[in-house]
């Protein structure tokens, strides 16, 4: 069974920083395009970053941008990471890792294949 583990959410207060880790259970997702969304309550679930196959291109929601940075490590069971600095409290919500068979840096979320079960992120203000 394919499955996607997230990991590191918690509670931060405003200004701090928090890593995301992402572990997916087969090495077929090292071809993958990997991203992060986020759900807050009430709102539709929203596009966070993306990362090729290769790891060499990334792409950011303009809200995140010098924010987040997201990566992954072939190395370490493929696992992708979203590294969240200088958190403000309308960044709270759950956050999601996804994959996505094609090679493309998609955005929204119908073009991902498989999604993990998400890790809950709250900044205090």
């Amino acid at each position: 069974q394919v499955q996607l583990v997230e990991s590191g959410g918690g509670l931060v207060q405003s200004g701090g920083s928090l890593r995301l880790s992402c572990v997916p259970s087969q090495r077929t997702f090292r071809t993958y395009t990997m991203g992060w969304f986020r759900q807050a309550p009430g709102k539709e679930r929203e596009f966070v970053a993306s990362i090729s196959r290769s790891g060499k291109d990334t792409y950011y929601a303009e809200s995140m941008k010098g924010r987040f940075t997201i990566s992954r490590d072939y190395a370490l069971k493929n696992t992708v990471y979203l590294q969240m600095n200088n958190l403000k409290p309308e960044d709270t919500a759950v956050y999601y890792c996804a994959a996505a068979a094609t090679g493309v840096l998609f955005t929204t979320p119908d073009k991902y294949d498989y999604w993990g079960q998400g890790t809950q992120v709250a900044v205090s203000s």
